[in-house]
C-alpha cells in the first residue's frame, strides 16, 4: 500500500493530510503549535490519535519519541552519518530496531528490519514535486508506525540540515 505524502509540510501547527493510492485520506497529521517541544500527532480520518510524535528533550544526540496510546512506543534516533546515506535506528519498547536508510533529504529513503524490507519511502513514484511516497511492502506491518517514522526521521534530517 502506498500512502501519498505532500512535501512542503512540516512547519509546526500545520495539518496535511497523507492520502492512500486511491486519493481517500488514510491519516492527518496534526502539527501542534505553542508547545514546549515538537509535537505532531497522526490521526485516522475520524480523528482519533493513532500515534504521537515528540521531540526528546534532554538527549545527548537528536531524538524523537513515537508514543501510542499515550505511552512510548519507540525512540527515533540518527545512527551515523555518511556522504550519500543517512542511518537512523528505530528501538521499540520491547526490543525491536528498525533500520532507516538513504538519502532521507532527496525523500528516497528504506525502513528495515533484520534485513527484511518494511517500507521503501520515494519520490520516483510521482511527477509532481514536493511529493513523496510511503510505500508498505509488508501487508502485515503497522502502517500507521512506519508513516509515523517516515514523517520522524524527515523531520529530523531537516532540523539537522538548519543546525
Amino acid at each position: 500500500m502506498k500512502y501519498l505524502v505532500r512535501d512542503k509540510i512540516f512547519a509546526i501547527g500545520d495539518d496535511y493530510w497523507i492520502e492512500d493510492e486511491q486519493g481517500r485520506h488514510a491519516f492527518l497529521v496534526d502539527g501542534k503549535a505553542m508547545r514546549l517541544r515538537d509535537t505532531l500527532e497522526l490521526k485516522d480520518p475520524g480523528g482519533q490519535v493513532l500515534i504521537t510524535l515528540r521531540q526528546k528533550m534532554l538527549s545527548l544526540r537528536d531524538a524523537m519519541t513515537i508514543e501510542r496510546d499515550e505511552r512510548p512506543l519507540a525512540t527515533v534516533r540518527r545512527k551515523r552519518l555518511s556522504l550519500l546515506r543517512n542511518h537512523y535506528r528505530v528501538t521499540l519498547v520491547e526490543g525491536t530496531e528498525l533500520d532507516v536508510s538513504g538519502r532521507i533529504l532527496d525523500r528516497e529513503f528504506t525502513v528495515e528490519y533484520e534485513g527484511e524490507l518494511l517500507a521503501h519511502i520515494s519520490r520516483q513514484w510521482f511527477h509532481v514535486r514536493e511529493t513523496y511516497a510511503v510505500n508498505v511492502v509488508r501487508e502485515d506491518a503497522d502502517a500507521a508506525l512506519l508513516v509515523a517514522v517516515a514523517v520522524c526521521v524527515i523531520r529530523m534530517a531537516e532540523r539537522e540540515r538548519e543546525d
